[in-house]
């Protein structure tokens, strides 16, 4: 059931399984291959030579670029054939040769990209992965799989993110990073492995963070990473900035959540 509306356009060379669901105003490129449960929203771009494979729920206003492979079975030895899913929301930009993988019974079964979200040419999202919403991940960045990224973080070209780590809201990553245990929000880091340089002060102003709350993060930054505590005691002392200020609060939750620990 390629949908209701009119106004899909499917290029003759696409191939698209009889019980995928398009809405109006999608298009598919030509030699494009579309499986069986699949659902692909409103005014969302298929380009040439995209593979979709289900299940996978695709939103609107999507626009996912030539040779992209979007939904395909997990790159784990334990999938034995399970059924699992991929979930993306709307208006995001997946670009060439990107791979997005579907979950594993393993943790949930699903993988989910959120929205407004722009993976770069390359990018691997693995299995069981959750994505928020308006991140940037540059061109070759990976996850692992189980990886979680909160908003607004973006990735450096060619970072890599080691299973099970969470990369907090409006971090910033060099190229090249390679993360192996979380990272807190605000936080920019580089190197192999992975190391904090300060907070993201430029990406904090351009999204409207006040002079005020941009100094109380550098002051956590400083007691999580230069005043010389142990880590606990500095969780515990955010913890108490944070009661007074949302966006402390912010990095006091995720210090209180991490299972990984942080990288410092």
């Amino acid at each position: 059931m390629y949908g209701t509306g009119p106004l899909i356009v499917i290029d003759a060379r696409a191939v698209i399984d009889p019980a995928a669901r398009l809405d109006e105003g999608v298009t598919v490129g030509p030699f494009a291959v579309i499986g069986a449960e699949v659902e692909i929203g409103k005014g969302t771009e298929i380009g040439p030579h995209v593979v979709i494979r289900g299940p996978c729920r695709i939103g609107r206003d999507n626009r996912i670029f030539q040779f992209a492979s979007v939904g395909e079975d997990p790159q784990d030895k334990k999938y034995a054939g399970e059924r699992t899913f991929l979930e993306i929301g709307d208006r995001n930009q997946i670009r060439e040769f990107a791979t997005l993988h579907r979950g594993t019974v393993q943790d949930g079964a699903l993988t989910a990209v959120g929205n407004d979200n722009l993976l770069m040419a390359y990018t691997h999202v693995a299995h069981d992965c959750h994505i928020g919403n308006h991140t940037i991940m540059a061109n070759a960045a990976s996850l692992g799989g189980h990886v979680h990224v909160d908003d607004w973080a973006i990735l450096g070209g060619f970072s890599v993110v080691h299973q099970f780590c969470r990369i907090g809201q409006h971090c910033f990553t060099a190229m090249g990073s390679v993360i192996g245990k979380d990272v807190p929000p605000y936080v920019m880091l580089g190197g192999h492995p992975a190391k904090p340089h300060g907070i993201n002060s430029e990406g904090l102003r351009r999204r409207q963070f006040s002079g005020e709350q941009i100094v109380n993060i550098k002051q956590a930054y400083k007691t999580l990473y230069m005043s010389g505590l142990p880590l606990a005691e500095a969780r515990r002392q955010i913890i108490e900035m944070g009661a007074d200020n949302e966006e402390l609060r912010v990095m006091a939750d995720f210090l209180a959540a991490s299972e990984r620990s942080i990288v410092r």
